[in-house]
């Protein structure tokens, strides 16, 4: 990565994570994936029961093999036959990793979701919520954030699932009402009232959607 780009992105993240102490949330800055994984780990104590929704950042910087050992209590919903215990066990957990379809630069946290079962758990339930989010997730406000969440969120994660959305056709987002439409709730998540209950680690490279 070129250096003025670098410290460009560590910059706009330490911004960003000021908005999220504001917020009563934290924040941290890792430069690397390498980083962001060994920081994780240092905020996930052993033992933990682990739940996740299904964020593809968290599988890009190596997090989820890692906490399927015998030394956590990972919850894997693809491998639990009953999915609707699997998802109630996660409002138990100790942990709910998840990313964000973007930020904002003052630390306002935006989510657009299909069944709700990550919006859900990030609003109320598991007892600390830990985001993993790369830097291009970061907009200048909640509109801004919106936007992207909606146009380029969404009709990218529409093409992992076999549904038939007019995103997944065309690329964008049209408001569609569709049966299979993944963009039912949407969770802004402006402050947190509970203490050290979220956080996010804000990584310099481009992760997930």
């Amino acid at each position: 990565m070129d250096e003025n780009v670098r410290k460009r992105n560590e910059l706009l993240a330490q911004k960003t994570i000021k908005g999220l102490e504001s917020r009563n949330m934290t924040g941290y800055y890792a430069a690397s994936k390498e980083e962001a994984l060994k920081k994780a780990l240092e905020i996930i104590p052993k033992g933990s029961s682990i739940a996740m929704g299904g964020g593809m950042s968290v599988h890009e910087i190596g997090l989820t093999e890692a906490l399927k050992t015998e030394e956590y209590n990972f919850i894997d919903r693809d491998a639990i036959e009953d999915k609707r215990a699997a998802a109630l066990a996660t409002y138990d957990a100790d942990f709910f990793l998840a990313s964000c379809n973007a930020i904002t630069e003052d630390g306002v946290l935006v989510n657009i979701d299909g069944n709700a079962n990550r919006v859900s758990a990030i609003a109320f339930g598991p007892k600390k919520v830990l985001f993993i989010v790369g830097i291009n997730k970061i907009c200048d406000d909640v509109d801004g954030a919106m936007k992207r969440a909606r146009s380029v969120a969404a009709p990218s994660n529409a093409q992992r699932f076999p549904i038939n959305t007019p995103c997944k056709k065309t690329g964008s987002c049209v408001n569609c009402k569709s049966p299979d439409t993944i963009c039912c709730q949407f969770l802004v998540t402006r402050y947190s009232r509970h203490d050290d209950r979220i956080h996010v680690i804000l990584v310099n490279d481009n992760l997930g959607f």
